[in-house]
Order: C-alpha cells, then sequence, then structure tokens
C-alpha cells in the first residue's frame, strides 16, 4: 500500500466536513465569535516600563551630509527654530539596536544648542506641527561615552513633533515681563480686625 493510499482517508475524514460548512448566501453575514475574556494575570510590570519600537520604526530614508537620518513622518508649515532658540517639543527617543525607550516626554521646553549635536541639527530642520524620525549616528549623539540607559557608541532614534519655539530674543521679553495673573489681580488688604 502507497502512502498516497494510506494518506487518502485521513485527508478526505479531515478535509470534507470542511468542504461540507454551509457558506452565506449572497449579501449575508458572517457572524463572528466574541474574543474569549482575558485571564487575570497578577504578574508584576517590571519598571521602568521600557517598550520595544518595532524595527521598521528605527529606520530613516533620508541622510544629510553629517551623517543625520531623518524620515519626516508629518510635514511642518513656516519658519524653523534656530541654534539659539528654545522649542517646546513631544518626544520619544529609542535604541536603534534594540528599539527599547530610554525617554519620551510631552510639551518638553528644550534649548536648541542644548542637546546632542544630532538632535540639534534634527530641531533645525523642523517647521512648526512637523513630525519628523531621527537617526542619530553615536558619532552625533553621545559617542564613546554611556548615558544613563544608553550604552556607549549607541546609534539613537527619535520621534520628534515640533509644537512651538520662541526665539532667545522672545525668551527674555517673556523673563522680564511680570506675569498677566499677578498684574490684573487687586493688591491684598490688610485684614481689618472684627468689631467688638
Amino acid at each position: 500500500m502507497s502512502s498516497h493510499t494510506r494518506l487518502r482517508p485521513l485527508l478526505s475524514a479531515a478535509i470534507l466536513p470542511m468542504l461540507a460548512i454551509a457558506l452565506p448566501a449572497s449579501g449575508a453575514t458572517v457572524r463572528k465569535r466574541a474574543p474569549a475574556p482575558a485571564a487575570p494575570n497578577n504578574a508584576i510590570i517590571p519598571l521602568p516600563l521600557n517598550p520595544i519600537v518595532p524595527a521598521g520604526q528605527r529606520l530613516c530614508s533620508a541622510t544629510t551630509p553629517t551623517g543625520l537620518g531623518y524620515t519626516v513622518l508629518r510635514a511642518g508649515s513656516g519658519t524653523m527654530p534656530a541654534k539659539s532658540d528654545v522649542v517646546l517639543i513631544n518626544y520619544v527617543g529609542y535604541l536603534k539596536a534594540t528599539g527599547a525607550v530610554f525617554d519620551q516626554n510631552m510639551r518638553a521646553p528644550l534649548p536648541v544648542d542644548g542637546v546632542i549635536p544630532g538632535f540639534s541639527q534634527g530641531l533645525q530642520m523642523m517647521a512648526r506641527n512637523a513630525v519628523v524620525r531621527f537617526c542619530i549616528p553615536a558619532t552625533l549623539g553621545y559617542g564613546a561615552q554611556a548615558s544613563g540607559p544608553i550604552p556607549a557608541n549607541s546609534d539613537l532614534v527619535f520621534q520628534v513633533e515640533l509644537l512651538d519655539y520662541k526665539t532667545a530674543a522672545e525668551v527674555e521679553q517673556m523673563r522680564a515681563e511680570p506675569p498677566a495673573a499677578a498684574a490684573a489681580a487687586p493688591a491684598p488688604q490688610p485684614a481689618t480686625p472684627p468689631k467688638p
């Protein structure tokens, strides 16, 4: 008896019932089963919570002459910040090799010239409301020095959204002006003792 002859009854027994399932008539809907409820899991989540970014989101499509990689995810409009400006950004930073997130922040004010060279170069390429992914080689990052959770000689990736920026002159003017709320509020009056 050949192996084909022996398998034929097994295949027939497995495939024929699947073929016999009634298919819905044209225009009929197929009901899907609801997913099974999740079972409770009492495992402790290790902190800090460091998600892993997928490999496809660790790549950049273009490179500057300095070696900074970038991909424009959403174009912005208007002018771009200068090296002496202060930006307001949302960002997430992760290691290119593993995708491990090492830093993230929302509405973070940062001086453009107060960050690693690759990040500073990237910020100066963005207009307001832009979202850009930067692939920063170690030479434009922390180089041979480790920094917190970032190992030495690590290539870094950042996704950055530029919300706004102010020039150095605008920042100085804001510091010199009294807060609007304090100027508009009436001066406090001394408490008067109650009359006997």
